[in-house]
């Protein structure tokens, strides 16, 4: 089955500079965590998403042809979605033990099952 690992965190939280060393050691981690779900061979996909003032939001509503179009994120919150990774696992469990291993320093992880992958259908 897959699942979606959903990472959010603070996205005005201070971090290292890109093209320090600090950067560079911080990057390393996430490498090798992509690294290691390639070569146990559950890693499906994955993406870092740019801030969330580049986002635009559609809004549908019923009854109404056009979309509301905005720019940002659709909510205000402490914590924005950062990235994802789409991973091939025998449960939640194993999903959930994907997760763990994220080199996240702080924010949440969310872990949910798939329905079905646009790709498959």
């Amino acid at each position: 089955m897959d699942y979606m690992i959903l990472i959010y965190g603070d996205e005005n939280a201070p971090g290292p500079t890109p093209g320090t060393p600090e950067f560079n050691e911080f990057l390393g981690g996430w490498m090798g965590y992509n690294s290691a779900l390639q070569s146990e061979g559950v890693l499906v996909s994955g993406a870092g998403l740019q801030p969330t003032a580049t986002a635009t939001t559609l809004r549908k509503t019923f009854g109404v042809a056009e979309p509301t179009i905005t720019d940002g994120p659709f909510a205000e919150t402490k914590e924005q979605l950062g990235g994802f990774y789409l991973v091939s696992a025998e449960n939640l469990d194993e999903a959930i033990g994907l997760a763990k291993r994220l080199p996240v320093p702080a924010g949440s992880i969310e872990v949910r099952p798939i329905t079905f992958r646009a790709d498959q259908t």
